[in-house]
């Protein structure tokens, strides 16, 4: 991307991806949601284009692009009803962190996979009695003469069941200090000692979310991705893509909505004119076409910089980019549901299954006020009141 315009190689992947997308759409989606089931045949094709792992290396698979890439392709999916939420997880934040820091055989072992959508990996971070607060993960991983001994609870882990491996956020004690640190791990999803229980949610979604359980589970020296002593800063590097992410799935779901309120508001008429003539209803669903646009710039911004490889200046874009999505995305849903009246409750217009998902953006990967403290003290240098 130059400035503010993209690259004929960027348009053109938006279109492709936008043309698969419209193979399936919303109904596919829902439908795939409604009955339990995962858009596996979404999900397959994608990566078959190449579409999943298009921020990874060639080398392992992938397409040598970056962020920017992976974003536009989440982005262009949601907007077309089908905002595949394994995106965020096992190419943005998985996939970066191992093609970072993994070793050569980590990276030829679980990159290519997740590439071409044949390896799916969870992430798994927030604990019970944890939440937002990374530094009080209790999860911890002691040596075991070569081997690691991981044990733990983890809860809200996105897609746990249609995936392979998780990437677990553990601790290991210094034994200098005494002190934990943050480590991350490598577990398959087989492995001996680790279980799931579902977790009821209201969200109309493919992708279910579960508490993890991690019962003295042995894994090999290998397991761990990186240094165990830089996992901040290694956890971090696939932070910022998840916001990324989380941003352009918003994005996207504004586009949705806004696009089926227009639609809605060029046919429907009452006294002979279409309701969209009117300013009630056209004046608050163009304000919610310039927020999305603005968040959409942000996002933008953030995954330009982070691929130029300033971590420091994508991390204040990103999260400003993902609020400003998550506000926008969350009122463009609302606004949709106004313009189609009675018909925006019902499942054949497709609205209403948006209602709880728009929440999502503004509580997960990070929650609107998480990002404003962040911002509060990182971009305003204000005092933390924690």
């Amino acid at each position: 991307m130059t400035g503010f315009i993209e690259t004929a190689e960027q348009q053109e992947l938006r279109k492709a991806v936008a043309a698969l997308a419209a193979n399936y759409g919303q109904d596919y989606y829902l439908e795939k949601a409604r009955a339990g089931r995962h858009t596996d045949e979404l999900w397959s094709e994608a990566g078959k284009l190449g579409f999943i792992g298009v921020n990874l290396p060639e080398q392992y698979g992938g397409g040598g692009a970056g962020m920017y890439e992976l974003s536009l392709v989440m982005e262009e999916l949601a907007a077309a009803g089908c905002p595949l939420l394994m995106l965020v997880v096992s190419p943005a934040i998985n996939g970066t962190i191992i093609a970072r820091f993994g070793t050569e055989e980590q990276k030829r072992r679980w990159l290519p996979g997740i590439a071409d959508g044949s390896i799916t990996m969870a992430f798994a971070i927030t604990e019970p009695d944890a939440g937002s607060n990374s530094h009080r993960i209790t999860t911890t991983a002691r040596r075991d003469g070569g081997d690691w001994i991981l044990s733990g609870q983890k809860v809200f882990i996105s897609g746990v069941d249609q995936a392979q491996a998780v990437l677990v956020v553990g601790r290991t004690e210094d034994h200098k200090t005494g002190r934990l640190k943050p480590a991350l791990f490598v577990v398959p999803t087989d492995a001996k000692g680790l279980s799931w229980t579902k977790i009821d949610m209201e969200l109309i979604a493919p992708e279910s979310q579960f508490q993890l359980f991690l019962d003295e589970v042995r894994l090999p020296a290998d397991a761990l991705v990186g240094s165990e002593d830089a996992a901040i800063a290694q956890l971090f590097a696939g932070l910022n893509p998840e916001r990324i992410m989380g941003a352009a799935s918003a994005v996207g779901m504004g586009r949705f909505a806004i696009a089926k309120a227009v639609d809605y508001l060029k046919t429907r008429r009452v006294w002979d004119v279409p309701i969209g003539a009117h300013q009630g209803l056209s004046h608050p669903l163009a304000q919610n076409h310039i927020e999305v646009e603005l968040a959409k710039l942000m996002m933008q911004k953030a995954a330009s910089l982070y691929d130029a490889g300033d971590d420091a200046g994508a991390a204040e874009a990103a999260n400003m980019a993902k609020y400003a999505a998550g506000e926008a995305s969350v009122r463009a849903v609302d606004q949709a549901v106004q313009c189609l009246g009675g018909n925006g409750l019902t499942k054949e217009y497709g609205i209403a299954a948006a209602v709880t998902m728009s929440k999502l953006a503004r509580i997960a990967p990070v929650s609107r006020e998480m990002i404003l403290n962040f911002v509060a003290q990182t971009s305003l240098g204000l005092p933390r009141s924690y």
